[in-house]
């Protein structure tokens, strides 16, 4: 069921072709799916809106969110992704500029299970991109599908 999909939700283009040019230079072919703001991240996750056609059972095996979103803020996608039955266990790794630690503890405190500043420099975010898919996509058992 499970296809160990990536959802990306970021709202800056030079970051998605940063991102997406990351994982190909580590070889991480995992589809990669890009919601551009909060509202379209939970469309997803809930299968609504123009993904209502959607497996709402397939969800991705870790997603990689900014905080500073339009529409719906990162942290308000993650409450309500920790509130919902099904989508509770997903892996979201915080992955964002803000070096503001009022950030850094509400994502904890909201349930991330984890917090990457974003590096400037291209090989620090190729690296940490590598670790985040060996990590998320090859090493860690994700939770069974509620």
């Amino acid at each position: 069921m499970n296809s160990k999909h990536i959802l990306l939700v970021e709202d800056n283009p030079s970051d998605v072709k940063l991102t997406k040019r990351a994982l190909e230079q580590n070889r991480i072919t995992n589809k990669l799916i890009v919601a551009e703001d909060g509202q379209e991240a939970l469309d997803y996750l809930f299968a609504i809106g123009r993904y209502a056609g959607r497996d709402a059972r397939d969800l991705p095996s870790v997603v990689l969110m900014d905080l500073k979103l339009p529409r719906i803020d990162g942290l308000e996608v993650l409450k309500e992704i920790r509130a919902n039955e099904h989508t509770k266990r997903i892996p979201v790794v915080i992955l964002t500029s803000s070096d503001q630690e009022q950030d850094l503890i509400a994502s904890y405190d909201l349930g991330a299970n984890s917090y990457i500043r974003k590096p400037v420099d291209f090989h620090q975010f190729t690296e940490a991109v590598r670790n985040l898919g060996l990590y998320w996509l090859l090493l860690n058992e994700p939770p069974p599908v509620v």
